[in-house]
């Protein structure tokens, strides 16, 4: 065989799993059924901007070790993820902090926030959140819920949040501070110059071969490597036999404002309200701080998967989490397989676990060859 690994997708766990094993002296051969590589973190320059064509990624971790590996291929520019909720004509602060509760109750300090926070949770105290709706309600109180929860949350998964699970709610920071840093990790920021050189630098000598789709010819990509490394929806791979996993998937509206200098101030703002179909508005320039004469815009519209769009968000629910463990016990079987990344792990990540899981399953694979 010509090659060690055929490796599925060219996004980050298939990039960084592929330099793992080119610096341990494999043979790696990267493919995707996309025009380009680099999966979701893939940027193009519209008139001196890097837009980042599938969504805003700003790379966070504290992990140091995960940072200083990043930083081999690229140079971080700082910044500090801070966006704004519009509902309906009026801008509010996230995460939820001091500014958010000064706006919305006129409290300045964190005692009055409290005191605030626990009349509005009161009444849902008692009871135990089996849902979304009555974790938020639990945590923030019925005025916060519906003009920053509520509305975003439905269009998002498409389902009322009386319907989806409550540990969804809990990625959210509540703060009694003036701080607008989404993120608490130590390390944060963005390449300078986009993603696509973060990609360039981890694939450098490998092989790497676009728009082929390796479930269309399966049986002459096995025939390359001695092992498939495999990026994509798990159930796909396993032609559904369990039955097919639920996805979210989201659709981009880019739009370049020629002679619009500064059409939102700021990177990303989230719209809560119900009168529009979209969940947010990303201004690229304001990621780089640049100073252009024009600006990308990007809608962000939440839709139902089917198999003629992207798959971008699982949905983690009961029933779809046994489902999948059917999955990953077929995994387990074949030894020749090695699965990875939010679509094979059935499993919402952030780039810095995306990289650390391509490193650590590359490294236990060369431990178990020795």
């Amino acid at each position: 065989m010509k090659y060690d690994f055929v490796i599925v997708g060219s996004g980050l766990f298939g990039s960084t799993f592929a330099y793992a094993m080119r610096q341990a002296g494999k043979r790696c051969l990267i493919i995707d059924k996309r025009a380009h590589a680099g999966g979701n973190v893939w940027c193009q320059e519209v008139n001196g901007i890097q837009v980042h064509q599938y969504g805003a990624h700003i790379f966070h971790t504290s992990d140091l070790s995960i940072w200083q590996f990043v930083n081999q291929f690229v140079q971080m520019k700082p910044f500090v993820h801070s966006p704004k909720a519009k509902y309906f004509d009026t801008l509010y602060a996230l995460p939820f902090n001091m500014n958010t509760f000064e706006q919305m109750w006129g409290v300045t300090t964190a005692e009055e926030a409290r005191l605030k926070l626990d009349i509005e949770t009161a009444p849902y105290k008692k009871q135990k959140p089996i849902n979304l709706e009555q974790q938020a309600l639990q945590l923030v109180g019925p005025e916060l819920y519906e003009t920053l929860i509520k509305h975003y949350t439905e269009k998002q998964w498409g389902k009322p949040c009386s319907e989806l699970p409550a540990f969804l709610i809990t990625r959210i920071p509540i703060r009694l501070t003036y701080n607008n840093n989404y993120f608490a990790d130590l390390y944060q920021g963005i390449p300078v110059g986009g993603y696509n050189p973060l990609i360039n630098g981890l694939t450098a000598g490998i092989d790497i071969e676009l728009n082929i789709d390796f479930l269309t010819d399966r049986e002459y990509w096995n025939k390359q490597a001695m092992h498939i490394v495999y990026t994509g929806p798990i159930d796909a791979f396993f032609n559904y036999c369990f039955g097919k996993l639920e996805y979210r998937s989201l659709r981009f509206e880019h739009r370049l404002l020629e002679g619009v200098s500064n059409f939102q101030q700021h990177a990303v703002v989230n719209y809560t309200s119900n009168d529009v179909p979209y969940t947010r508005i990303i201004e690229h320039k304001h990621f780089d701080f640049k100073s252009t004469p024009d600006t990308v815009i990007t809608y962000e519209f939440p839709q139902a998967y089917n198999e003629s769009v992207e798959p971008y968000y699982p949905v983690n629910d009961v029933a779809n989490n046994a489902r999948y463990r059917q999955y990953r016990d077929m995994v387990k079987k074949d030894s020749r397989l090695i699965v990875g990344g939010r679509l094979a792990d059935y499993q919402y990540y952030d780039m810095h676990q995306v990289i650390a899981s391509a490193l650590h399953k590359a490294q236990k694979h060369l431990q178990n060859e020795t």
